[in-house]
This record gives structure tokens, C-alpha cells and sequence, in this order.
């Protein structure tokens, strides 16, 4: 296929495993995990874990990157639709509350096919970037009930630093509305476990509070009442960030207080996390065969 999947429309060649794109990947899906997982929002993760399908690589280049064993290096097992239906049916027999397909965009046309050939019995949930072409997300129109984007900046000049995604901010304000569009807002069972709508994102990154600041400012402005935020500072400096002077480090109380603040004065439906979620245990640990 010739791909224009994600916004940078890169036009490359992607056979069905190799790609001249951005992501570096061919059509087929390669996963890095598929199991339940626990560390999700209490309305997605519930009492027996959200059934996550953890593809690798992606259309962004974090350079604090807490997935980066499978986003950077593309490792992975690859598997057909049919492969990927078959997962899905393998999470919902374990009692997952959900089917969570995450980092999935630059696989969307097979994912889209995957839930064609088998459609679970339970929410199908899209967790992506944020980095997301709206014209890409109406191919799973239909096929998914709850979508849980990040938005991670406020500041095009930021998200190219750190995530080399031009034109971040207006990206995800466009791809957040189409999602709405297609769920509206937020339903829950009597488990109180999420049915249908959006969860917006937001990752406090240390030294960078101003950035997260005016990200829940432009979330009221634009999605007011229509969806819930989750506040997170799990952030662990991984990769490059390692070595930055800013980003080498958790993000303090007095940050996490500030930022938190802001979302409460803003009267902003939504999640807050405990500041002992900056760990690195949290990281899932990858299940791909070399």
C-alpha cells in the first residue's frame, strides 16, 4: 500500500512487512504484548484488567518514550487480522472488562479488518497518541466504543522537540472531535466500567508544568462536559531523557500539586494519580519472541 495513515502523510511504500514510512513498519501487525493489564483508569481497567493488545512501533519519537523496547525498535510478533481476532477472542475468555488496542494507528486498516472478521462482545477500546488523522479514525467508526487519546501539548514548537509531531496541537483537537463524534459521551455499565466515549490523556512531564497548564485550559475550552480528563505523573525518565537536565527526572509533589490544581479550579470531570505511580514497575514487560 501507498500509506497516508497518520498526519504526516508520509505517501511511503509499506509492504506486508517492511515500510519505507515514518514508522518504519509493514502493513502486518507486529505485537509486542497481548495480556490483561491493571494499570489503566479505574473505569477501564476495573477489577479483571483490561485486555490489551500492545503494537510496536509508532508515529511519534517521545524521547522519554516509557514503551520504546517496542516503539523504537519495531520488535515484535507480527500477525495477520485473523491473528489479531484470535486475541481478541483469547483476552475476552480470561474476564478482561475490554479489548485495548494501543499504539495502533499505523496498523489501522488491519485492525479495522481484525474486528470485521471478529467483533468481541466487549467495549473495543483505541489508546493512541493523540497524533491521530481524523480521516483515519473513520475507518473505525462503528468498530470502536471508547477512545483514550493523549494530549500531550500545548505548544507545537514542544511537541516537535520532544516528540518530532508538527502541528501537534491542532492534530489532536481534530482528531479528539471526531472521536466524540462517533461515541458521544461518556457511558458506563453498573460496574461502572466505560461503554462508549472519550478519556483524554494529559502526562505531566517535570520541568514543564506551564505546558500542562494551558493543555487543561484548551480542554475546557473545547471539550467542556463532554469528556474526562486523566491527570497522570507517572512520568520515569527512559531513554534520551535520561541525559536531559529537565527530563532526567520524576516529577516533584510541588509540580503534581500545581498542575492538579488547575484541573480542580477548571471544575474538570476526570482521574487523578497517586505520585507513587512514577515508577518503573508500572512499565509493562514486552512478551515478543526475537
Amino acid at each position: 500500500m501507498i500509506c497516508n495513515l497518520c498526519p504526516r502523510k508520509c505517501n511511503a511504500l509499506r509492504t506486508s512487512h517492511k515500510g519505507e514510512g515514518y514508522c518504519g513498519m509493514g502493513t502486518l501487525p507486529v505485537v509486542g504484548r497481548v495480556a490483561p493489564h491493571f494499570g489503566e483508569e479505574p473505569c477501564i481497567s476495573g477489577t479483571r484488567g483490561s485486555g490489551t493488545v500492545f503494537f510496536s512501533g509508532c508515529t511519534m519519537r517521545c524521547v522519554y518514550c516509557q514503551n520504546y523496547a517496542i516503539s523504537q525498535t519495531g520488535r515484535g510478533v507480527t500477525l495477520t487480522p485473523r491473528g489479531l481476532a484470535e486475541a481478541y477472542k483469547m483476552l475476552e475468555e480470561a474476564g478482561c472488562h475490554n479489548i485495548n488496542l494501543v499504539t495502533a494507528d499505523h496498523f489501522a486498516a488491519a485492525v479495522a479488518e481484525s474486528l470485521t472478521i471478529y467483533r468481541p462482545h466487549l467495549p473495543v477500546v483505541y489508546n493512541c497518541s493523540g497524533y491521530t488523522s481524523p480521516k483515519t479514525l473513520t475507518m473505525l467508526d462503528g468498530l470502536v466504543d471508547v477512545y483514550l487519546p493523549d494530549f500531550k501539548y500545548a505548544d507545537d514548537a514542544l511537541a516537535v522537540r520532544l516528540s518530532q509531531a508538527p502541528d501537534y496541537v491542532n492534530t489532536a483537537t481534530a482528531a479528539i472531535k471526531e472521536m466524540l463524534f462517533q461515541t458521544g459521551t461518556p457511558r458506563y455499565d453498573s460496574e461502572g466500567i466505560m461503554q462508549k466515549g472519550v478519556i483524554v490523556r494529559h502526562l505531566i512531564l517535570p520541568a514543564h508544568t506551564r505546558n500542562s497548564i494551558a493543555v487543561l485550559e484548551l480542554l475546557k475550552r473545547h471539550f467542556d462536559g463532554q469528556l474526562p480528563v486523566s491527570l497522570m505523573c507517572q512520568y520515569v525518565p527512559c531513554g534520551e531523557a535520561r541525559r536531559d537536565p529537565k527530563l532526567g527526572r520524576t516529577v516533584t509533589r510541588r509540580e503534581y500539586d500545581k498542575v492538579k490544581r488547575v484541573l480542580f479550579q477548571l471544575d474538570m470531570d476526570g482521574f487523578t494519580q497517586d505520585l507513587a505511580s512514577a515508577s518503573a514497575d508500572f512499565i509493562p514487560e514486552w512478551t515478543f519472541e526475537d
